[in-house]
Protein backbone atom coordinates (compact mmCIF):
# COMPACT_ATOMS: atom_id res chain seq x y z
CA UNK A 1 0.00 0.00 0.00
CA UNK A 2 2.80 2.41 0.90
CA UNK A 3 4.51 1.64 -2.42
CA UNK A 4 1.30 2.42 -4.34
CA UNK A 5 0.89 5.78 -2.61
CA UNK A 6 4.55 6.60 -3.26
CA UNK A 7 4.11 5.87 -6.96
CA UNK A 8 0.93 7.98 -7.13
CA UNK A 9 2.65 10.96 -5.47
CA UNK A 10 5.71 10.59 -7.71
CA UNK A 11 3.72 10.31 -10.95
CA UNK A 12 1.44 13.23 -10.01
CA UNK A 13 4.47 15.40 -9.21
CA UNK A 14 6.13 14.54 -12.52
CA UNK A 15 3.01 15.31 -14.57
CA UNK A 16 2.36 18.58 -12.78
CA UNK A 17 5.98 19.71 -13.09
CA UNK A 18 6.02 18.81 -16.78
CA UNK A 19 2.86 20.81 -17.43
CA UNK A 20 4.45 23.90 -15.85
CA UNK A 21 7.66 23.37 -17.81
CA UNK A 22 5.71 23.16 -21.05
CA UNK A 23 3.92 26.43 -20.31
CA UNK A 24 7.23 28.13 -19.54
CA UNK A 25 8.73 26.77 -22.76
CA UNK A 26 5.84 28.15 -24.80
CA UNK A 27 6.17 31.54 -23.10
CA UNK A 28 9.91 31.68 -23.76
CA UNK A 29 9.33 30.77 -27.40
CA UNK A 30 6.85 33.64 -27.72
CA UNK A 31 9.22 36.12 -26.13
CA UNK A 32 12.12 35.00 -28.34
CA UNK A 33 9.89 35.32 -31.40
CA UNK A 34 8.88 38.79 -30.23
CA UNK A 35 12.54 39.71 -29.76
CA UNK A 36 13.38 38.55 -33.27
CA UNK A 37 10.48 40.45 -34.82
CA UNK A 38 11.44 43.55 -32.86
CA UNK A 39 14.95 43.34 -34.30
CA UNK A 40 13.43 42.93 -37.71
CA UNK A 41 11.28 46.00 -37.14
CA UNK A 42 14.28 48.13 -36.12
CA UNK A 43 16.30 46.95 -39.10
CA UNK A 44 13.48 47.86 -41.50
CA UNK A 45 12.41 51.38 -40.51
CA UNK A 46 10.21 51.65 -43.59
CA UNK A 47 7.67 49.37 -41.90
CA UNK A 48 4.72 51.68 -41.75
CA UNK A 49 2.10 49.58 -40.00
CA UNK A 50 3.41 50.37 -36.51
CA UNK A 51 0.14 50.10 -34.63
CA UNK A 52 -0.73 46.72 -36.11
CA UNK A 53 2.73 45.44 -35.24
CA UNK A 54 2.53 46.70 -31.65
CA UNK A 55 -0.93 45.22 -31.12
CA UNK A 56 -0.33 41.87 -32.78
CA UNK A 57 3.17 41.24 -31.49
CA UNK A 58 3.19 42.87 -28.04
CA UNK A 59 -0.34 43.43 -26.74
CA UNK A 60 -2.13 40.36 -28.10
CA UNK A 61 0.46 37.72 -27.01
CA UNK A 62 -0.04 38.64 -23.34
CA UNK A 63 -2.64 36.07 -22.35
CA UNK A 64 -1.41 35.31 -18.84
CA UNK A 65 -0.42 38.49 -16.95
CA UNK A 66 -3.48 40.34 -15.50
CA UNK A 67 -3.40 44.07 -16.37
CA UNK A 68 -5.72 46.99 -15.66
CA UNK A 69 -5.16 50.42 -17.26
CA UNK A 70 -6.50 53.31 -15.18
CA UNK A 71 -6.78 56.97 -16.22
CA UNK A 72 -5.72 59.95 -14.14
CA UNK A 73 -9.16 60.04 -12.51
CA UNK A 74 -8.79 56.43 -11.29
CA UNK A 75 -11.30 54.99 -13.76
CA UNK A 76 -10.42 51.71 -15.55
CA UNK A 77 -10.09 52.24 -19.29
CA UNK A 78 -8.83 48.82 -20.31
CA UNK A 79 -7.83 45.43 -18.98
CA UNK A 80 -6.37 42.07 -19.98
CA UNK A 81 -6.66 38.61 -18.45
CA UNK A 82 -9.27 39.64 -15.88
CA UNK A 83 -12.24 37.28 -15.53
CA UNK A 84 -15.02 39.71 -16.36
CA UNK A 85 -18.03 38.86 -18.53
CA UNK A 86 -20.19 41.88 -19.33
CA UNK A 87 -23.00 39.58 -20.42
CA UNK A 88 -23.15 37.89 -17.01
CA UNK A 89 -21.95 40.61 -14.63
CA UNK A 90 -23.71 43.85 -13.84
CA UNK A 91 -21.87 47.17 -13.80
CA UNK A 92 -21.70 47.09 -9.99
CA UNK A 93 -20.25 43.58 -10.05
CA UNK A 94 -17.67 44.55 -12.66
CA UNK A 95 -16.71 47.60 -10.61
CA UNK A 96 -16.31 45.42 -7.50
CA UNK A 97 -14.12 42.93 -9.42
CA UNK A 98 -11.86 45.74 -10.65
CA UNK A 99 -11.57 47.21 -7.16
CA UNK A 100 -10.51 43.87 -5.67
CA UNK A 101 -8.00 43.26 -8.45
CA UNK A 102 -6.52 46.76 -8.11
CA UNK A 103 -5.98 46.26 -4.37
CA UNK A 104 -4.08 43.04 -5.06
CA UNK A 105 -2.03 44.68 -7.81
CA UNK A 106 -1.15 47.68 -5.63
CA UNK A 107 0.23 45.32 -2.98
CA UNK A 108 2.40 43.43 -5.45
CA UNK A 109 3.88 46.07 -7.78
CA UNK A 110 4.03 49.80 -8.28
CA UNK A 111 1.98 50.83 -11.33
CA UNK A 112 3.71 51.90 -14.54
CA UNK A 113 2.95 55.55 -15.31
CA UNK A 114 2.33 56.59 -18.93
CA UNK A 115 2.96 60.27 -19.77
CA UNK A 116 1.55 62.53 -22.47
CA UNK A 117 4.67 63.67 -24.38
CA UNK A 118 2.72 65.70 -26.97
CA UNK A 119 1.50 68.41 -24.58
CA UNK A 120 3.58 71.39 -23.53
CA UNK A 121 3.40 70.34 -19.87
CA UNK A 122 4.33 66.75 -19.28
CA UNK A 123 1.60 65.05 -17.29
CA UNK A 124 0.61 61.51 -16.49
CA UNK A 125 -2.32 60.16 -18.41
CA UNK A 126 -2.62 56.48 -17.47
CA UNK A 127 -1.47 53.98 -14.87
CA UNK A 128 -0.80 50.38 -15.80
CA UNK A 129 -1.48 48.05 -12.85
CA UNK A 130 -0.46 44.40 -13.01
CA UNK A 131 0.22 41.35 -10.88
CA UNK A 132 1.82 37.94 -11.17
CA UNK A 133 0.26 35.41 -13.49
CA UNK A 134 -1.44 32.28 -12.23
CA UNK A 135 1.56 30.28 -13.37
CA UNK A 136 3.80 32.16 -10.94
CA UNK A 137 1.39 31.45 -8.11
CA UNK A 138 1.33 27.80 -9.00
CA UNK A 139 5.11 27.66 -9.03
CA UNK A 140 5.29 29.52 -5.73
CA UNK A 141 2.86 27.27 -3.83
CA UNK A 142 3.69 23.99 -5.51
CA UNK A 143 6.51 23.08 -3.05
CA UNK A 144 4.16 23.66 -0.11
CA UNK A 145 1.47 21.51 -1.69
CA UNK A 146 3.99 18.79 -2.43
CA UNK A 147 5.37 18.90 1.13
CA UNK A 148 1.82 18.76 2.51
CA UNK A 149 1.05 15.68 0.44
CA UNK A 150 4.28 14.03 1.60
CA UNK A 151 3.51 14.93 5.23
CA UNK A 152 0.01 13.45 4.87
CA UNK A 153 1.50 10.31 3.33
CA UNK A 154 4.01 9.98 6.21
CA UNK A 155 1.23 10.54 8.77
CA UNK A 156 -1.10 7.91 7.29
CA UNK A 157 1.87 5.57 6.91
CA UNK A 158 2.67 6.00 10.60
CA UNK A 159 -0.98 5.40 11.55
CA UNK A 160 -1.07 2.24 9.44
CA UNK A 161 2.21 1.03 10.94
CA UNK A 162 0.96 1.72 14.49
CA UNK A 163 -2.28 -0.12 13.79
CA UNK A 164 -0.36 -3.07 12.37
CA UNK A 165 1.93 -3.09 15.39
CA UNK A 166 -0.99 -3.02 17.84
CA UNK A 167 -2.69 -5.83 15.94
CA UNK A 168 0.50 -7.87 16.16
CA UNK A 169 0.77 -7.18 19.90
CA UNK A 170 -2.84 -8.24 20.36
CA UNK A 171 -2.11 -11.52 18.61
CA UNK A 172 0.84 -12.08 20.95
CA UNK A 173 -1.38 -11.35 23.96
CA UNK A 174 -4.05 -13.77 22.79
CA UNK A 175 -1.53 -16.48 21.97
CA UNK A 176 0.21 -16.13 25.33
CA UNK A 177 -3.08 -16.24 27.24
CA UNK A 178 -4.41 -19.31 25.44
CA UNK A 179 -1.09 -21.14 25.84
CA UNK A 180 -1.15 -20.35 29.58
CA UNK A 181 -4.67 -21.75 29.84
CA UNK A 182 -3.52 -24.88 28.02
CA UNK A 183 -0.54 -25.36 30.34
CA UNK A 184 -2.72 -24.93 33.45
CA UNK A 185 -5.06 -27.67 32.27
CA UNK A 186 -2.77 -30.62 33.08
CA UNK A 187 -1.90 -29.85 36.74
CA UNK A 188 -5.49 -28.71 37.33
CA UNK A 189 -6.85 -32.05 36.21
CA UNK A 190 -4.42 -33.77 38.56
CA UNK A 191 -5.49 -31.58 41.49
CA UNK A 192 -9.13 -32.33 40.79
CA UNK A 193 -8.38 -36.06 40.92
CA UNK A 194 -6.54 -35.73 44.25
CA UNK A 195 -9.46 -33.75 45.66
CA UNK A 196 -11.89 -36.53 44.77
CA UNK A 197 -9.63 -39.00 46.58
CA UNK A 198 -9.64 -36.73 49.66
CA UNK A 199 -13.43 -36.56 49.60
CA UNK A 200 -13.63 -40.35 49.70
CA UNK A 201 -11.48 -40.44 52.85
CA UNK A 202 -13.78 -40.11 55.89
CA UNK A 203 -11.03 -38.38 57.89
CA UNK A 204 -10.51 -35.61 55.27
CA UNK A 205 -13.78 -35.04 53.43
CA UNK A 206 -15.34 -32.74 56.04
CA UNK A 207 -12.21 -30.87 57.09
CA UNK A 208 -11.68 -27.19 56.29
CA UNK A 209 -8.52 -27.90 54.30
CA UNK A 210 -10.53 -30.02 51.84
CA UNK A 211 -13.18 -27.32 51.50
CA UNK A 212 -10.61 -24.58 50.94
CA UNK A 213 -8.69 -26.75 48.49
CA UNK A 214 -11.92 -27.19 46.53
CA UNK A 215 -12.34 -23.41 46.44
CA UNK A 216 -8.79 -23.03 45.15
CA UNK A 217 -9.39 -25.58 42.41
CA UNK A 218 -12.57 -23.74 41.43
CA UNK A 219 -10.50 -20.57 41.34
CA UNK A 220 -7.90 -22.19 39.09
CA UNK A 221 -10.67 -23.34 36.77
CA UNK A 222 -11.94 -19.76 36.70
CA UNK A 223 -8.45 -18.44 35.92
CA UNK A 224 -8.08 -20.96 33.11
CA UNK A 225 -11.44 -19.85 31.74
CA UNK A 226 -10.31 -16.22 31.91
CA UNK A 227 -7.15 -16.86 29.93
CA UNK A 228 -9.08 -18.90 27.38
CA UNK A 229 -11.60 -16.08 26.86
CA UNK A 230 -8.96 -13.44 26.03
CA UNK A 231 -9.23 -12.53 22.38
CA UNK A 232 -12.92 -13.46 22.29
CA UNK A 233 -15.80 -11.05 22.75
CA UNK A 234 -16.89 -11.51 26.40
CA UNK A 235 -20.54 -11.92 27.34
CA UNK A 236 -21.72 -9.11 29.60
CA UNK A 237 -24.61 -9.69 31.99
CA UNK A 238 -26.39 -7.51 34.53
CA UNK A 239 -24.74 -8.18 37.89
CA UNK A 240 -25.05 -6.86 41.44
CA UNK A 241 -21.62 -5.21 41.82
CA UNK A 242 -21.74 -5.30 45.62
CA UNK A 243 -22.21 -9.09 45.72
CA UNK A 244 -19.46 -9.65 43.15
CA UNK A 245 -16.93 -7.59 45.11
CA UNK A 246 -17.99 -9.10 48.48
CA UNK A 247 -17.35 -12.59 47.10
CA UNK A 248 -13.91 -11.60 45.81
CA UNK A 249 -12.95 -9.89 49.09
CA UNK A 250 -14.09 -12.92 51.11
CA UNK A 251 -11.93 -15.21 48.99
CA UNK A 252 -8.86 -12.96 49.16
CA UNK A 253 -9.04 -12.21 52.91
CA UNK A 254 -8.43 -15.86 53.80
CA UNK A 255 -5.43 -16.10 51.46
CA UNK A 256 -3.45 -12.97 52.24
CA UNK A 257 -1.32 -12.07 55.20
CA UNK A 258 -3.07 -11.59 58.54
CA UNK A 259 -1.38 -8.19 58.62
CA UNK A 260 -3.45 -7.03 55.64
CA UNK A 261 -7.00 -5.84 56.29
CA UNK A 262 -9.45 -5.46 53.40
CA UNK A 263 -12.46 -3.21 54.04
CA UNK A 264 -15.41 -3.03 51.68
CA UNK A 265 -17.51 0.13 52.02
CA UNK A 266 -20.66 -0.02 49.88
CA UNK A 267 -22.87 3.06 49.69
CA UNK A 268 -25.55 1.25 47.70
CA UNK A 269 -25.79 -2.55 47.80
CA UNK A 270 -28.32 -2.55 44.93
CA UNK A 271 -25.97 -1.06 42.32
CA UNK A 272 -25.84 -3.10 39.13
CA UNK A 273 -23.86 -2.95 35.90
CA UNK A 274 -23.28 -5.09 32.82
CA UNK A 275 -20.04 -7.00 33.41
CA UNK A 276 -18.31 -10.26 32.65
CA UNK A 277 -17.98 -11.62 36.19
CA UNK A 278 -14.84 -13.78 35.76
CA UNK A 279 -12.94 -10.95 34.05
CA UNK A 280 -14.18 -8.29 36.47
CA UNK A 281 -13.15 -10.48 39.42
CA UNK A 282 -9.72 -10.72 37.84
CA UNK A 283 -9.39 -6.92 37.81
CA UNK A 284 -10.34 -6.60 41.51
CA UNK A 285 -7.89 -9.36 42.47
CA UNK A 286 -5.12 -7.79 40.42
CA UNK A 287 -5.54 -4.38 42.01
CA UNK A 288 -5.72 -5.88 45.51
CA UNK A 289 -2.62 -8.01 44.97
CA UNK A 290 -0.72 -5.01 43.61
CA UNK A 291 -1.80 -3.07 46.69
CA UNK A 292 -0.53 -5.86 48.98
CA UNK A 293 2.84 -5.81 47.19
CA UNK A 294 2.98 -2.00 47.49
CA UNK A 295 2.36 -2.30 51.25
CA UNK A 296 5.01 -5.05 51.60
CA UNK A 297 2.38 -7.41 53.03
CA UNK A 298 1.21 -5.13 55.83
CA UNK A 299 -1.46 -2.40 55.75
CA UNK A 300 -5.05 -1.65 54.85
CA UNK A 301 -6.98 -1.87 51.58
CA UNK A 302 -10.24 0.06 51.31
CA UNK A 303 -12.74 -0.67 48.53
CA UNK A 304 -15.50 1.93 48.16
CA UNK A 305 -18.49 1.42 45.87
CA UNK A 306 -20.97 4.20 45.10
CA UNK A 307 -23.13 5.66 42.34
CA UNK A 308 -21.74 8.59 40.37
CA UNK A 309 -23.62 11.80 39.68
CA UNK A 310 -24.25 10.70 36.07
CA UNK A 311 -25.74 7.36 37.11
CA UNK A 312 -22.53 5.38 36.52
CA UNK A 313 -20.80 3.05 39.00
CA UNK A 314 -17.73 4.38 40.81
CA UNK A 315 -15.31 1.94 42.42
CA UNK A 316 -12.27 3.21 44.37
CA UNK A 317 -9.56 0.82 45.59
CA UNK A 318 -7.14 2.48 48.02
CA UNK A 319 -4.07 1.17 49.85
CA UNK A 320 -1.60 2.45 52.43
CA UNK A 321 1.46 1.49 50.41
CA UNK A 322 4.50 3.35 49.14
CA UNK A 323 2.60 5.24 46.42
CA UNK A 324 3.57 6.00 42.83
CA UNK A 325 5.88 8.91 41.87
CA UNK A 326 4.05 11.45 39.71
CA UNK A 327 6.47 10.88 36.83
CA UNK A 328 5.59 7.17 36.71
CA UNK A 329 1.79 7.38 36.80
CA UNK A 330 1.48 7.55 33.00
CA UNK A 331 3.64 4.43 32.60
CA UNK A 332 1.99 2.03 35.03
CA UNK A 333 -0.55 0.69 32.50
CA UNK A 334 2.12 0.00 29.86
CA UNK A 335 3.20 -3.63 29.27
CA UNK A 336 6.38 -4.54 31.13
CA UNK A 337 6.20 -1.76 33.71
CA UNK A 338 6.78 -3.13 37.22
CA UNK A 339 8.37 -1.97 40.44
CA UNK A 340 8.84 -5.59 41.59
CA UNK A 341 11.95 -7.66 40.99
CA UNK A 342 9.85 -10.56 39.73
CA UNK A 343 6.84 -10.59 37.44
CA UNK A 344 6.19 -9.50 33.89
CA UNK A 345 4.42 -6.22 34.62
CA UNK A 346 1.24 -7.29 32.83
CA UNK A 347 -1.35 -7.08 35.63
CA UNK A 348 -2.35 -3.43 35.26
CA UNK A 349 -2.15 -3.66 31.48
CA UNK A 350 -4.63 -6.55 31.50
CA UNK A 351 -6.85 -4.70 33.98
CA UNK A 352 -6.97 -1.66 31.69
CA UNK A 353 -7.73 -3.83 28.68
CA UNK A 354 -10.54 -5.65 30.50
CA UNK A 355 -12.21 -2.50 31.85
CA UNK A 356 -11.83 -0.24 28.81
CA UNK A 357 -11.93 -2.65 25.85
CA UNK A 358 -14.39 -5.25 27.16
CA UNK A 359 -16.57 -3.22 29.57
CA UNK A 360 -16.42 0.21 27.87
CA UNK A 361 -15.41 1.69 31.21
CA UNK A 362 -12.41 3.59 32.50
CA UNK A 363 -9.63 2.87 34.96
CA UNK A 364 -7.14 5.42 36.22
CA UNK A 365 -5.05 6.52 39.17
CA UNK A 366 -7.34 8.84 41.12
CA UNK A 367 -4.67 9.84 43.63
CA UNK A 368 -1.21 8.71 44.68
CA UNK A 369 1.03 10.13 47.41
CA UNK A 370 4.52 8.76 47.91
CA UNK A 371 4.83 6.81 51.21
CA UNK A 372 1.10 7.29 51.93
CA UNK A 373 -0.76 5.23 49.34
CA UNK A 374 -2.57 5.03 46.04
CA UNK A 375 -6.21 5.07 44.95
CA UNK A 376 -7.34 3.48 41.68
CA UNK A 377 -10.74 4.43 40.28
CA UNK A 378 -12.89 2.26 38.03
CA UNK A 379 -15.91 3.75 36.28
CA UNK A 380 -18.58 1.46 34.83
CA UNK A 381 -21.52 2.63 32.78
CA UNK A 382 -24.87 1.28 33.92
Amino acid sequence: MALVFSLIIGIASVFYTNSIVEELKEREERYIDLYAKTLEYTINPDNSDNLIFIYQEIVAPNNSIPIIVVDSDGMPTGYRNIKVDSSKHSNEQIKSIFEKELKIMEQEYEPIVLYDSNSEVTRDLYYVYYRNSDLIYRLRYYPYIQLSVIAAFVFFGYVAFSYSRRAEQNQVWVGLAKETAHQLGTPLSSLMAWLEIMKIDDDLKDKEVTQELEKDIDKLELITSRFSSIGSVPVLTEQNISKVISSTVSYLQKRVSKKVDIFFDCKDDLLTAEINKPLFDWVIENLCKNAIDAMSGEGKITIMLKEGKYGDVLLDISDTGKGIPSGKIKEIFQPGFSTKKRGWGLGLTLAKRIIENYHNGRISVKESIVDKGTTFRIILKK
